[in-house]
């Protein structure tokens, strides 16, 4: 009998192998700066939990390399980030001496690498299997659930990382409101201009060439270049204009970090609003004509609705590059995640970059798959629908 390989499955097992062999599992540091000590899967666990831990990601890469059933890929892969996510914690506890506070565990790349893998893996079987839209809002509410009962069960507490949000628990959630307000609140102004601006660019096609190159060239300038450049003339108007800096209008702050955000915003929606609107088959508008419609109605109860999942791609584009970039904006004091990045960063205290860091992708991870849901169905029920 010939055994047959996937190739993604190859990858995945040499990452495996790597991950489980050769580099380390987790690192213990006597305290929150000095270097670390590498610690092997059958060190940093005790040694029946150490060779489970072993044995199951052996075997998930097994699965991973040969053509098995989609099934029993997303059993394996579900195993394996299960026990990972659980034994790390357990590492935690193990390798921190007893009532020594300033030790510090973190997974290391060994962890990393194998979540990785078996993400992969996870997502492989998830998009060959075709979930509905709603199945895959439904696997991301499972997987922060889960996520959500590790953190309250207190398995991951003795890990450094929540260490360092156990002495920053008030600040974090205060930066965490700061970070989603800055990236929705720029998002919803950009919607608010950028879909009218792009229906007149639609409509005056001299004016769309004009308006679009000035929005990429905003695009193409680096985003710490823009917030300085924005701090002296929201500098100026703060001090001249009356009652702007009770506004919050200042040279520093939030104000220069959501007027680039807003900037940053502009050329997707507009971009694909025009996009969206130029595809609306002519048929529909001649159609529409016919019965009579007004420009109006046309451009209401025929042309936006049907362009609408193209803005809506914009819209989820926006989404995702906001809540990376808002991160940037705590270099001129706009708060949000970045706070603790920048902070671990001068403190050369990693785990204090991860605080910042982890919440910032998981953010725009979530809202890329939920915005990629109420596209499809968007998209769906608009082509499901005749009228």
């Amino acid at each position: 009998m010939t055994l047959r390989f996937d190739k993604l499955g190859v990858v995945i097992a040499v990452i495996v192998t790597y991950a489980a062999f050769v580099a380390p599992f987790a690192t213990f540091r006597a305290n929150r700066i000095v270097p670390g000590q590498a610690r092997s899967i059958l060190e940093a666990l005790p040694p029946t939990l150490g060779a489970l831990l072993l044995a199951i990601v052996i075997a998930g890469g097994i699965v991973a390399l040969l053509r098995t059933s989609l099934i029993l890929r997303l059993v394996a892969s579900m195993i394996a980030l299960v026990a990972l996510a659980i034994l790390i914690g357990t590492a935690g506890g193990f390798l921190t001496p007893a009532g020594n506070t300033f030790a510090r565990v973190a997974p290391a790349s060994g962890f990393w690498l194998l979540i990785f893998a078996f993400t992969l893996l996870l997502a492989d079987v998830l998009t060959r299997l075709n979930l509905s839209p709603w199945a895959r809002v439904g696997v991301l509410i499972v997987a922060a659930l889960a996520i959500g009962a590790l953190l309250v069960s207190g398995n991951w507490n003795s890990l450094s990382i929540l260490k360092e949000y156990a002495s920053r628990a008030d600040s974090f959630w205060a930066e965490g409101s700061k970070h989603i307000t800055l990236a929705l609140g720029s998002l919803a102004a950009a919607v608010v201009a950028g879909v009218p601006l792009g229906i007149l660019c639609h409509r005056v096609e001299p004016l769309r060439a004009g308006v679009l190159n000035v929005l990429n060239i905003i695009q193409t300038i680096p985003s710490i270049a823009l917030f300085g450049l924005l701090i002296a003339p929201l500098g100026w108007v703060a001090a001249h204009v009356p009652g702007a800096g009770a506004l919050g209008i200042r040279g520093i702050g939030t104000a220069p970090a959501f007027v680039a955000l807003f900037l940053y915003s502009l050329l997707p929606v507009v971009a694909n609003t025009v996009v969206g609107l130029a595809g609306v088959p002519r048929a529909a508008n001649d159609a529409a004509r016919g019965m009579g419609m007004t420009d109006r109605q046309r451009l209401f109860d025929v042309e936006f609705p049907l362009a609408f999942p193209v803005i809506l791609t914009g819209i989820r584009i926006v989404l995702v590059q906001n809540i990376g970039l808002a991160t940037i904006a705590a270099l001129i004091g706009g708060g949000g995640f970045g706070v603790f990045v920048f902070q671990g960063i001068g403190q050369t205290a990693m785990d204090l970059v991860l605080l910042g860091a982890v919440p910032t992708v998981a953010l725009a991870f979530a809202a890329a798959i939920i915005l990629d849901a109420v596209i499809e169905m968007t998209s769906t029920t608009r082509r499901a629908d005749p009228a």
